[in-house]
Formats: structure tokens, sequence, C-alpha cells
């Protein structure tokens, strides 16, 4: 069972006025998820081939920041064909550039090319364990890390920074326990390694003084900036960590890729109430009128990871396997067209989703 429930089309009437434009401007939210992060490009490549909707405005952490600087860059430079382009080129360079390494696999703990039966046994935990005590600081003190050279290969920070369309990058300061989200103009290559900085797996980004780590920490991804910022009302939500699994995980190895999943889902399922209680208090007249110009009814659309995505596992996230990269985008290409078939219609109108039931 997916998370959000799709709104019947007769529980909010639309919106009166004129027709939207044959391109809706949106907005983007693009959650972060290791080499998943392939399903966001599928998704993202099969939007730009429909070129249905106007994209204003991109918020990510971690892959998904990655994914929103390639389009961001892609469409300053050539439209939606060259933000095709700039995505083929950063999973490209992914997988051109230390394979697994990219996102932090060690190798130990990955089933790339491991046997399942063998990464189940005792003698391969305790290999996991003794791995995951040992610090980057300690294993690798010369702070290599690939996916800068990915980043510098594939991305022009330049138009990111001189684009018309927001992009706004999360990132968690270590000392602070503070979301910090940069803003188009603060993008560079380190603030998207800080939003990629898994912890135990790379050492922290420095920016500025401040030690940073993975941005889905505290926000994954950020909606907040899209509130308070002239935006589109719509936003969609390309999730990468599945919410709802119908099995309870018993395997160690099982137990802590759903605690992955939680962990790193708990923010966005706090943003996501506030904003079903937003939607509440406006669609029933509750607001006082003082308040009444500090609230806006955000229509949220969401393309899920979870019917897609179910099947693989927190090792995958590590493998860039070229085979394996465009199994995800083609995951994605048929969850964007479903998406396209069932819910398009729906932006500038209504919510396609209903927070309401899962969250009201």
């Amino acid at each position: 069972m997916a998370l959000f429930k799709r709104k019947v089309a007769s529980a909010t009437p639309a919106a009166e006025g004129p027709p939207p434009p044959a391109r809706r401007p949106i907005c983007l939210a693009l959650q972060g998820g290791g080499a998943h992060g392939a399903f966001q490009w599928g998704v993202l490549d099969r939007l730009l081939e429909a070129d249905a909707l106007d994209i204003r405005a991109v918020t990510a952490s971690s892959a998904g920041a990655m994914n929103g600087a390639a389009l961001v860059s892609g469409l300053a430079k050539g439209g939606p064909e060259g933000a095709r382009a700039a995505l083929d080129k950063l999973w490209r360079e992914t997988n051109q550039s230390g394979g697994k390494n990219v996102f932090g696999d060690s190798s130990i703990w990955s089933n790339a090319m491991t046997p399942g039966w063998l990464k189940d046994t005792a003698f391969w935990r305790a290999g996991e364990t003794l791995a995951l005590s040992m610090s980057p600081y300690e294993f690798n003190p010369f702070n290599l890390n690939p996916l800068k050279r990915v980043l510098d290969a594939s991305i022009d920070l330049e138009a990111v920074r001189s684009s018309e369309i927001k992009l706004f990058v999360a990132a968690t300061a270590v000392r602070h326990a503070k979301s910090r989200v940069f803003r188009s103009e603060e993008i560079t290559d380190q603030v998207l390694l800080a939003s990629a900085c898994l912890p135990h797996l790379f050492q922290a980004v420095e920016i500025e003084g401040e030690p940073y780590w993975d941005g889905g920490y505290l926000a994954n991804p950020p909606l907040w900036p899209l509130f308070y910022e002239d935006t589109p009302d719509d936003i969609l939500l390309i999730t990468l960590n599945a919410f709802e699994r119908d099995d309870l995980p018993r395997a160690a190895g099982d137990i802590m890729d759903r605690l992955n999943e939680v962990v790193f889902n708990a923010p966005l399922v706090a943003e996501l109430r506030a904003v079903a209680f937003v939607q509440e208090l406006i669609q029933e007249g509750r607001l006082m009128p003082s308040a009444r110009d500090r609230y806006r009814n955000i229509l949220m659309h969401a393309i899920e990871a979870d019917g897609w995505l179910g099947d693989l596992s927190l090792g995958s996230k590590f493998n860039t396997e070229w085979t394996f990269l465009n199994d995800l985008k083609a995951r994605g290409r048929a969850a964007a067209d479903e998406w396209l078939g069932s819910c398009v219609e729906s932006v500038g109108r209504t919510s396609s989703v209903d927070l309401q039931a899962r969250f009201g």
C-alpha cells in the first residue's frame, strides 16, 4: 500500500477560472537515496519528454540534489532536451567513476557481487559491524570522494546559480543539529557533496567553517522553502524510500534496511503532516482573518517509490552498475508515464493525493 491515496476527482471541486496553460507551473521535491536516484532520472526524463510541466523551483537532498542541479543547469542551457542530456551525463559519469564507491560503499556490505545466502550469515554481518566501527577519518584519511569528479564533469554550477529556476539544497549542520537550506546563488560542488555526505562513509564537508552531513537526516527533501517563496502552489514529490512495506523485517540486514527508510522518511512525514493540517484549516475556513495571508493552500502531487523500488535492498543504493541504473531509469519512466496519464490534469486545480487521509 502506498502512503498517498489518490483523490477521487469529485472529492475537491476544480478551481474556477481559466484552464491551466499547456505547460503547467510546478515545483519539484526530490528525495535522496543513493543510486536509487536513477529512478528519479527516469521520472524526470519522461516528464521533460512530455513537456507538460513548467518547472519553476526544485527542492532536494542528497542524490535528489544532484538530479536537481543537473536538471536546472540543463534547462538553463538547452531547455527540456538540454536537461535530459545533463541528467544522462550525470548518471553516465556516476557509473564511470569508481562504481559503487561513488555513493560511499566500502564493498563489504554491498550485495552487488555477493550471493544472497552469504550476506545473511552471521560471519557476513560480523564483517559489516567491523567495517561500520571504523571512521571515515581512519579508512579514508585523504578524504577522497569520487563524487566530486562526477559533479565537476556533469553539472554547470554557474548555470545553476544564474538560472531563473530556484534550487534549494538541504544539508545537516553537524555542530548545531540544524538543517541548512542553500539557495541557487549559494550552490557549489561543496554544497552538493555536503547534501550527500553519509557520516559513516565520508568525512564531513566544511562550508564557511561549519561541518555538514547528509541533508536527508533533517529534510528529505525540505518542503518549507517553497511555502515562503514566490513559487507555484503545486508541488510534485518524487520519493526514493518506501513508506510502507507489507512484511515484517526479521533478518538483521532487513531490519537495518527498514530502519534506514524510516529515519530518512521521518522529516518528510512531519512536513506532510503540517501541509495536511493547513489544507484542512483552509478548506474548513478555520483560519483567523489575520492569518489568512500567511498560509497557502499547497496542492500536493506524488510519484512514489513504494510500488516501483520495494523489491530493492539498502545495498542496492550503492550499486552504480550501468545495467542496474538503466533498469531504475526504466522504472522511473514507467512511473512518470502512469502519473502523466492519471494526475497531470490536476496540476493547477487541486491536489492529486489525499494527505488528510493519512495525516488529517
